[in-house]
């Protein structure tokens, strides 16, 4: 049998039940060990002098005339958790399509985008993804609490060793699903009564606060200890507060079309549940996994011609989790040693990934700040609004937005691996997806062709 690099052949052993290759204590040199039968190998909690965990070293486990399978990798348990959340939010959607029609729940923003439905699509859409979201969350929390370390080694070896982290999160899961109640709430009252802008920045605010004092939920850490000091630590507890509300309030402003708000924060969300997961960080890929289901199952019921919208309930719930899920996700490993691994451009994978609605977000607040308007004042100043006024389809201005967004997306995930020289390419390719934005939405239209 084949192996990789410094791999032995089997030793032909009918006897054996099993039998590993571990680098020998003194030149590397690889000397068989016996262990019983069944024994499950983990590279993190076992001994180093049972297994090699250098890249140079192959564990081989042979149970008798056959080699042992391994058992599930971990990346499975949050990817499961996906379909069942696409069920849920598509169940709950048509449920809630007949009974907000029947409750006269439906969209009344008074937005030029809207009104082509002529005011009858529901606006309740954000409570569908709120039981997509955090049903599964909540069940999952509750078994990893309640049963057993040793039923989980049992049923689930591969999760058993996550367990007690998972755990750990616990009061962070609380945190989040506190402060997401918030901003849902905050959302529904507003679909239903109207509430001023100023009101629910505040809001937003408060509770990005809260996270930020009690869960110790922040961006940018580095900035504190021995680099700034308590002025470091100020400094990235504003930025945390500023991004959150921003986040929120791009994600929200970018619901002006059927479909555009759902399927771009779908992308950005799967970006960030494949950096996480090559990451081993099982929380926030649980998270991303849940809200990629919650939004694909949705858009079922979003994509034009809507028959549902999310509303204000569900627009900021969205961003507000996106703006947790960047914050949560590790960019740059700080080990116990103080050496950091990783590049500090890394960082800047929010700016990348996100790039698309920040862009709509900047824009839309200059120009009704220039024209002296109200920066949160309903009207058609979106760049989708001004992609269709350039001759675009509405259906074509979201296509278009949604590939802007995975092109500067994809780039953003991968800044992490790059050397200097690579990162400087893609921020140049994110700014050049960004030219063609502006581009097109300056184009102007003419009858007759140039000649």
């Amino acid at each position: 049998m084949a192996g990789g690099p410094g791999s032995r052949p089997l030793p032909d052993d009918r006897r054996a039940r099993s039998l590993i290759f571990t680098p020998g204590p003194a030149n590397g040199a690889e000397v068989p060990c016996r262990i019983k039968q069944g024994t499950r190998l983990n590279t993190r909690s076992d001994p180093p002098d049972l297994v090699s965990t250098s890249p140079s070293h192959h564990a081989l486990i042979v149970m008798g005339d056959q080699l042992h399978k391994p058992t599930l990798p971990m990346s499975v348990f949050p990817l499961s958790l996906l379909p069942v959340s696409f069920l849920l939010a598509a169940v709950a959607a048509a449920i809630l399509v007949r009974v907000s029609r029947r409750l006269g729940h439906v969209d009344q923003s008074g937005s030029e985008s809207h009104k082509r439905h002529g005011g009858t699509v529901p606006n309740t859409g954000g409570v569908a993804i709120v039981v997509a979201v955090f049903l599964p969350l909540c069940i999952a929390a509750l078994l990893a609490h309640s049963v057993p370390h040793l039923t989980w080694q049992e049923i689930v070896p591969a999760l058993a060793t996550h367990i007690p982290g998972l755990r750990s999160q616990w009061p962070l899961a609380l945190g989040l699903l506190a402060s997401s109640l918030i901003i849902h709430v905050l959302g529904l009252v507003d679909d239903r009564r109207g509430l001023s802008p100023p009101f629910k920045l505040s809001v937003q605010c408060a509770a990005a606060a809260l996270l930020v004092t009690c869960f110790d939920v922040r961006a940018m850490r580095f900035l504190g200890g021995d680099f700034m000091g308590p002025t470091g630590d100020l400094l990235s507890i504003l930025i945390t507060i500023a991004w959150f509300a921003a986040i929120t309030n791009a994600i929200n402003m970018l619901d002006n079309m059927d479909g555009l708000a759902g399927g771009v924060a779908l992308i950005i969300a799967a970006i960030y549940l494949t950096a996480t997961l090559l990451a081993g960080q099982w929380f926030v890929a649980c998270l991303c996994a849940v809200l990629i289901g919650g939004l694909g199952g949705f858009l079922v019921h979003n994509f034009p011609t809507a028959r549902l919208f999310m509303g204000d309930s569900g627009a900021l719930l969205v961003g507000w989790l996106l703006a947790f899920i960047s914050v949560r996700t590790t960019y740059v490993q700080m080990p116990l040693d103080g050496m950091a691994y990783g590049h500090w451009y890394a960082t800047l994978m929010p700016l990348i990934v996100m790039a698309v609605p920040l862009y709509d977000l900047s824009s839309v607040v200059w120009l009704r700040r220039r024209d002296g308007r109200g920066i949160f004042s309903a009207d058609n100043s979106h760049f989708s609004h001004r992609l269709v006024a350039q001759g675009l389809t509405r259906r074509g201005a979201v296509m278009v937005v949604w590939l802007c967004t995975l092109a500067t997306g994809l780039g953003g995930s991968m800044l992490h691996t790059l050397e200097r020289w690579q990162a400087i390419v893609i921020a140049c390719q994110t700014f050049s997806v960004l030219g063609i934005l502006v581009a097109l939405e300056r184009r102007e239209k003419r009858s007759e062709p140039e000649r």
